[in-house]
């Protein structure tokens, strides 16, 4: 499988394990497991920082998909599955036909950056 292919892949899975953290039918154990995965993939701050040539990636490629293949161990079978068709609702042609679930995110890392200002400017 290519690098492209896996990269895709992960973005369409994380999609799936988002959508089962809104899910009441998810046992609370797999949405904590869940948010760690979808937190970790949208945070800026990784164990390997993403400037070091290749060995920066690999830390994307290696504890994201663990933390999926977790989530999706706790979670049963049936409920995945129907997590994996409103899924594909969310993407279209590779993009988010849903962007607007991208604003808490943004909001809160503006927030972060507007304290980290305050504090080095006082």
């Amino acid at each position: 499988m290519s690098l492209s292919a896996k990269i895709k892949e992960i973005s369409m899975k994380i999609t799936q394990v988002y959508v089962s953290i809104k899910s009441k039918k998810t046992p609370w154990y797999a949405k904590v497991v869940g948010v760690t995965a979808v937190t970790y993939a949208l945070s800026p701050i990784d164990l390997i920082p993403d400037f070091i040539p290749i060995i920066g990636y690999l830390d994307d490629l290696i504890v994201l998909p663990i933390l999926i293949a977790v989530t999706i161990k706790l979670i049963p079978k049936q409920l995945w599955i129907g997590f994996e068709e409103e899924a594909k609702h969310i993407w279209k042609d590779g993009k988010p036909a849903k962007w607007h679930y991208a604003i808490p995110v943004v909001l809160v890392w503006i927030a972060v950056i507007a304290i980290i200002i305050h504090i080095f400017l006082h």
